[in-house]
């Protein structure tokens, strides 16, 4: 969220409105909306006919900053999160109670509650498994319920057009696919509880740097194709409640006033019935940003309260556009279950299930990139370990910003106070006591990294040396490089100098590069692993879990070979968003002249070789395929996957599609997977289902999906990069 000052006026004015709010409620069993055999729709229609204009008004826009910053007005009900919408007591309408969740439940720690901290999204993007999203999903909506909050505003399914960003970890990966599935997954685990999930931040919104004044340029073909092509299948397979648009600017407009982002594809190619709600602050405008779909100002009202009436009773906006916004938040609530079932903290969080369902997540992410047959470690031929770096006796690094989940104790590193903003906090779950519990005759010992000398005198006299090295991300900040801080590269280059088995542990938001990958013995990515990082790390390095996570996006070997060597707007001088401000006082362009080609596509229509292939990832165990056979009218692929080596193992067989040569693509789609788990010499015909848009293009002339004549390549594999199965044929 981005923090702009209040006036005296508006808090003056919200907290009359609070305190009008605030009075008893009447009993509401008798009101006929309250009658669930009736559709959301039908529900929603009969409360609005009840309301006065000044309730309507009410529903459509926030309270102000409330428990965010000190001197906002604060309701009675208010349930410590990062925003309410006061409800309609006297009809049994509760209030919007909204908390911000996208890696687990933010601000818990000042109600004296405890939130589960999951693996980052792009880390459970990793797992390539729609149930384990779903399950991420289901951990969060049940924490929110257990506290007291109706709607959760996470979500968040921006690209990676820039492997840079700093809400990366938030985001599920490069491919508009892939991350899809993933958030709408964990949508439908939300609202599994009867709580009001998300999507955002429509759209566009894919750095940091800039964001609340940044005017992104992007031809409408490439836009359907890449970035609201996640958005299209999240929605279609989550069903949120609300749809939060995001600060940037898309060609010249900003998103929550842009007529074509919202009337034009959401409400009317896509049918959206649920609510378009602002990112904090992100409202401009009453008129403009009302008739373009804009539905819900927060977290104040200095458009969508007083000044929305005004403009309502002039006619500069249509009564029945604010009918429009109203019902669709009523229905959203009904669909919901929120106003049938509303959330009554009753009990307590359950940190162990939490706990063990973010180390089942966790477990399914983590990748390994990188083994010279030194993984999994044999403790039993180990007589010392040594484990520098990254604070690993100490606990493992979560991602910072509105996404920040307090920690258990407070931040282990200083945890006799708060934490800021922009302050890396670690979690209690310190891989060195893990690895020791599995090791337990080994002489396991740690270094800080801090000292060269001392790290590598400590790694030449160990049989075995793990290197943790992290990356700190937040809100707000783009990285300026890939390169990991700190000078942690040459940390890792000096103990692989005087060990040859180094192993290196990533615990990072983003990718890095590896200037030192061809010297060490093996490397795997941890992203920000949650509560049970330190125990998923462990499990995976002596082989209590074989590795199935593969990437959800490229890893560069440097800076050049991305679409943009440099961040859109961002300067050497400039760390963080005041800085980047200061300096484009009317903003700044972004010219997404790459289109969809980012990711994968980039390396593959360039013919450029990435660090690490997108869909990459290694196993303990060796997988065969054969016999593919597409069955292009009923949009599925048929073949058969043998386990070829002698430990059991889930595989994540990737399909990808290239179109006909009309379309003029140089680059592979994703078109859909499967994990498959398979005991040694095992094998499965399994079917997997074609994501008919992956083999669609946009045609910006009907406004419309089509499907081209011609020759179609199917392929399937490993990876990106690893397809043994080609078919060619066309669609029927």
């Amino acid at each position: 969220m981005h923090f702009r000052s209040i006036t005296i006026a508006i808090l003056a004015v919200a907290a009359t409105a609070i305190s009008s709010a605030q009075t008893p409620a009447p009993s509401v069993k008798a009101h006929p909306w309250m009658d669930a055999s009736l559709s959301p729709d039908q529900r929603a229609a009969m409360v609005l006919k009840e309301l006065t204009l000044d309730e309507k008004i009410q529903l459509v826009h926030g309270v102000g900053w409330g428990p965010l910053r000190d001197g906002s007005p604060i309701p009675q009900d208010n349930n410590g999160g990062a925003g309410e919408v006061l409800g309609i007591p006297r009809l049994g309408i509760p209030s919007l109670q909204q908390a911000d969740s996208a890696v687990g439940v933010r601000m818990s720690a000042p109600e004296g509650r405890y939130s589960t901290l999951l693996p980052s999204v792009l880390g459970a993007a990793a797992s390539w498994d729609p149930e384990a999203a779903l399950l991420y999903g289901n951990v969060i909506g049940r924490e929110l319920r257990a506290q007291g909050y109706n709607q959760s505003i996470g979500g968040g399914v921006n690209l990676a057009r820039d492997p840079r960003n700093g809400r990366l970890f938030e985001y599920p990966g490069e491919d508009p696919v892939l991350a899809g599935v993933t958030v709408g997954h964990v949508i439908k685990g939300i609202e599994s509880n009867h709580i009001m999930g998300d999507i955002k931040h429509y759209a566009l919104n894919d750095q940091e740097t800039g964001r609340t004044i940044v005017d992104v340029h992007i031809d409408k073909k490439a836009m359907r194709e890449s970035d609201l092509l996640a958005f299209e299948i999240g929605i279609r397979i989550g069903n949120p409640s609300s749809v939060m648009c995001s600060y940037n600017k898309v060609n010249g407009d900003w998103s929550c006033e842009n007529d074509y982002l919202l009337n034009h594809v959401l409400k009317g190619n896509w049918h959206y019935p649920g609510f378009v709600v602002s990112d904090w602050d992100a409202t401009h405008t009453t008129v403009k940003a009302a008739k373009a779909g804009l539905d819900m100002q927060m977290p104040g009202q200095e458009y969508f309260g007083p000044a929305l009436k005004k403009a309502v009773q002039a006619g500069q906006v249509p009564q029945a556009r604010l009918d429009d916004m109203v019902l669709r938040l009523l229905r959203s609530m009904f669909a919901a279950g929120v106003i049938d079932d509303p959330p009554a903290p009753r009990f307590v969080v359950d940190p162990f299930k939490g706990r063990d369902d973010a180390q089942h997540i966790a477990e399914e992410s983590l990748v390994l990139l990188r083994n010279q047959d030194i993984l999994p470690l044999d403790a039993s031929k180990l007589h010392s370990i040594a484990v520098i770096g990254a604070h690993a006796d100490k606990g493992i690094l979560s991602g910072g910003g509105s996404a920040q989940v307090d920690a258990p104790g407070g931040n282990i590193l200083s945890p006799r106070r708060p934490t800021t903003w922009a302050e890396p906090v670690y979690f209690p779950s310190a891989p060195l006591k893990y690895i020791r519990e599995l090791a337990p005759d080994a002489d396991v010992q740690f270094d800080q990294g801090t000292d060269l000398a001392s790290a590598t005198s400590l790694a030449k006299h160990s049989d075995i040396a793990i290197v943790f090295a992290d990356q700190y991300m937040h809100e707000g900040v783009d990285s300026h490089t890939l390169a990991l801080p700190y000078k942690q590269d040459a940390l890792i280059q000096a103990v692989a100098a005087v060990n040859p088995n180094t192993v290196v542990v990533l615990v990072t938001g983003n990718p890095v590069s590896m200037p030192w990958v061809d010297d060490v013995a093996a490397v795997m990515e941890a992203w920000y692993p949650g509560i049970a990082g330190g125990q998923a790390i462990a499990n995976i390095l002596f082989g209590k879990v074989n590795p199935s996570g593969k990437l959800p996006i490229t890893f560069a070997k440097s800076e050049a070979d991305l679409p943009h060597p440099k961040v859109f707007g961002l300067t050497d001088d400039m760390n963080d968003e005041e800085s980047v401000a200061r300096h484009y006082k009317s903003g700044f362009p972004a010219d997404q002249t790459e289109g969809t080609r980012f990711g994968y596509k980039w390396f593959d229509s360039e013919n450029k070789q990435p660090l690490f292939p997108f869909g990459f990832g290694l196993s303990y165990t060796t997988y065969k395929y054969s016999n593919l056979q597409v069955n292009a009218k009923q949009r599925t692929v048929t073949f058969t996957i043998e386990n070829s080596g002698s430990r059991a193992g889930t595989e994540t067989a990737e399909l990808y599609v290239q179109l006909p040569s009309e379309s003029n693509e140089h680059f592979r789609r994703l078109a859909g997977w499967q994990r498959v788990s398979l005991k040694p010499g095992e094998q499965k015909v399994v079917t997997i289902s074609i994501e008919p848009l992956a083999l669609a293009t946009f045609d910006t002339t009907k406004d419309d999906w089509t499907w081209l004549s011609g020759e179609y390549t199917f392929s399937l594999g490993g990876s990106s990069r690893d397809l043994p199965l080609i078919v060619k044929t066309p669609l029927q």
